[in-house]
């Protein structure tokens, strides 16, 4: 078949396209403003797209358009597709039907570390032996790709609680139908499409009560919210957590937002066990558990005991508490579909993890370049975190774009306080999309730069690129971490600044 994807270049596309071109299919697709690393992996795998969204991109006439969820009505391309009656569908959709229904689905879900996590999964699983398709939202760099096909039976995916498509607003995730599913944390995101804490909560229940009675659910025992769902999971839960004793962790589940934690009624048709049973998670230790962990040196060392017992001592390439917890949920996930012990540990000590996650990207005249992905102040806390972690002696400094709707919301904003103070120096780049936002809505970079400044902090707001280049290549020394933050491309911001570094060396 010939398939025609508009937006191909957004992560998921991207790595659908490969998948769709690995089966057998022809694919072309179409896209603007695309910027590595998938229009790298684009080129790589020969797949034609065009630039920009245009009605000629449809010759010749596709069999099926796949539309992306970036896109919405208005679009150029689309509304050709609509006028011509093409049949379109959606990537969540095309995954379901094309790859998912016939081999047993492991998906990771959870407001932090899905791609993490899952990356994790997917190599644990190969190390293992058992040779996985998957499906990831960054590069794995165990793999060199954030997708594969194989013939074996399991096929592990980044489930996205993104919306679908603008004809199927529902979270992606709700298409994969998995027999185990993870959900490591649940944290109120996505402000652009979730009316509130309550709506986002429901995606995850809703998501949780899809998984079949003889598969498994992965849960995340520290998180209040989590455990609150476990209760409604008809699969077996495999709890986790890092060493918490069960008085710590507690029973009772928090809210999420403003409301209290309470399930809305079922949809007709469908249940959750104990429905009328309070959201109460049964107490105890978490199945699963980190304890003794080490962070010094270049290797993270913990013993991982499992229903209270040793099961081994591991150690593992990449730094920081949240990535000892995206490990242990991995374990629990991977032991779930049957792989060996022996494999597993294997696969800790050689894992590589994902591109742009605390991705070093050069170190000229001795001040370190590193790149993140992360943008809820959550993630943001936990990256600084780790960078401390992993370089205990050096001075961090923390650049970020506020680009996600999230990172842009006023509601944010003393959360951003938090974890960005947790840095030495701050350069806080441009808002996205301002226009979005009034002042009683959206973040304001020029007071958080004051709050820091009044705290002896020393801080920063500068929307132009090349000036936080200038700036950086003036203040920063030998032994400094730069540590940039964005979901986006920050405007060139990481090639620009390596090359003034170079100079300067």
């Amino acid at each position: 078949m010939h398939y025609h994807l508009i937006g191909i270049a957004g992560t998921a596309m991207a790595s659908l396209a490969g998948l769709l071109r690995t089966a057998g299919h022809r694919v072309t697709g179409s896209d603007a403003g695309v910027y590595p690393p998938m229009s790298d992996m684009l080129r790589d795998l020969r797949i034609d797209y065009a630039e920009g969204y245009r009605a000629e991109n449809l010759r010749p006439t596709p069999d099926v358009v796949v539309v992306g969820n970036a896109i919405s009505r208005g679009n150029p391309e689309l509304e050709a597709v609509l006028d011509r009656g093409i049949p379109y569908t959606s990537a969540a959709a095309t995954l379901r039907e094309e790859f998912l229904q016939d081999r047993t689905c492991i998906a990771v879900a959870g407001t932090h570390g899905k791609t993490t996590t899952t990356s994790f999964l997917a190599w644990l699983l190969e190390a293992a032996g058992m040779n996985p398709g998957f499906l990831i939202g960054g590069v794995a760099e165990n793999f060199g790709t954030s997708f594969r096909l194989t013939d074996a039976p399991l096929f592990v995916i980044e489930a996205d609680e993104y919306d679908t498509a603008y004809f199927d607003k529902v979270p992606k995730m709700w298409h994969y139908r998995p027999r185990i599913a993870v959900v490591g944390n649940m944290e109120f995101d996505h402000a652009d499409i979730y009316r509130d804490a309550r709506a986002y909560r429901w995606a995850f229940e809703r998501f949780v009560n899809l998984v079949p009675s003889n598969g498994a659910l992965i849960a995340g025992w520290e998180e209040e919210e989590v455990r609150a769902l476990a209760v409604r999971s008809f699969a077996p839960v495999h709890s986790f957590a890092l060493g918490a004793e069960p008085a710590a962790l507690g029973a009772e589940p928090a809210a999420l937002g403003a409301e209290p934690a309470t399930l809305p009624p079922p949809p007709p048709g469908e249940r959750f066990p104990q429905q009328d049973a309070a959201l109460v998670a049964p107490a105890g230790h978490p199945r699963w558990r980190a304890v003794d962990m080490d962070y010094a040196g270049e290797l993270t060392r913990f013993t991982v005991l499992l229903d209270g017992a040793h099961w081994a001592d591991v150690a593992m390439p990449v730094a920081g508490a949240f990535n000892v917890r995206n490990a242990l949920a991995a374990l629990a996930a991977a032991t779930a579909a049957g792989a060996p012990r022996e494999g597993l540990v294997e696969g800790l000590r050689t894992f590589r993890s994902v591109r742009r996650r605390l991705e070093v990207r050069g170190e000229p005249g001795g001040v370190l370049v590193v790149d993140d992905f992360a943008h809820h102040p959550t993630a943001v806390r936990e990256t600084l975190i780790a960078a401390r972690q992993r370089w205990p002696d050096r001075r961090v400094v923390a650049v970020f774009e506020p680009r996600s709707y999230t990172a842009q919301r006023k509601e944010f904003e003393q959360p951003y306080e938090e974890a960005l103070g947790l840095a030495d120096e701050i350069v806080v780049g441009a808002l996205f999309h301002p226009e979005r936002y009034d002042a009683a809505t959206g973040l304001d970079p020029h007071a958080l730069v004051s709050r820091w400044s009044a705290a002896g902090k020393r801080a920063l707001h500068e929307p132009d690129v090349g000036r936080i280049v200038a700036h950086l290549e003036g203040t920063t020394r030998a032994g400094d971490v730069i540590l940039i933050m964005s979901n986006g491309a920050f405007g060139g911001l990481h090639g620009a600044l390596l090359e003034a570094l170079e100079a300067r060396a």
